[in-house]
């Protein structure tokens, strides 16, 4: 009989591409200590709690899905924390933009907005949280408390001013 007239189970599926935020070749995979701890924090929960939760429902279809899901998510986190390169703050004074930087700054119109520059394991735009790779965090990086830097956004070109440089937890 044709295989196209088989049915296959469910333990029998492939598995599904892995969306890991891919690094340029040759890029580090830099990550701040409290984005270290977060995701070692959020590793655990998934390892003690989660996953024997799904497991101890091993017969429901459904469970079977998303604990394929969870181990994915798992082994994403441990991929990504393996080749971290944990990077803290630099010393004081803190008058350079640096990785783990909040860089307040003023557009011409003088609206003020604060970002975080972190690593791509730690990006969260709801929070102003930039990865080093973006467009605005290149323009940042290396710029001194006071400076004016220029960057294309998708609205065009903008300038900066950076108004304040902290690097708290």
């Amino acid at each position: 009989m044709s295989k196209a007239f088989t049915r296959e189970t469910d333990d029998e599926r492939q598995p599904v591409p892995q969306h890991r935020p891919r690094l340029p070749s040759g890029v580090k995979n830099y990550l701040t200590p409290d984005g270290e701890r977060r995701l070692r924090a959020q590793l655990e929960q998934l390892t003690l709690a989660e996953r024997p939760r799904l497991a101890a429902l091993a017969e429901d279809s459904d469970a079977k899905s998303r604990l394929a899901a969870l181990d994915q998510r798992i082994a994403k986190l441990q991929r990504g924390l393996a080749d971290a390169l944990v990077t803290p703050p630099p010393p004081k004074p803190w008058d350079t933009v640096r990785f783990g930087a909040f860089v307040t700054v003023r557009d011409q119109r003088g609206a003020v907005e604060t970002y975080r520059i972190v690593g791509i394991e730690e990006l969260d735009l709801n929070q102003g949280w930039v990865s080093f790779l973006s467009p605005l965090a290149k323009a940042l990086l290396n710029a001194r408390l006071g400076q004016r830097v220029r960057f294309r956004s998708p609205s065009g070109e903008a300038e900066l001013e950076i108004t304040a440089i902290d690097y708290r937890s």
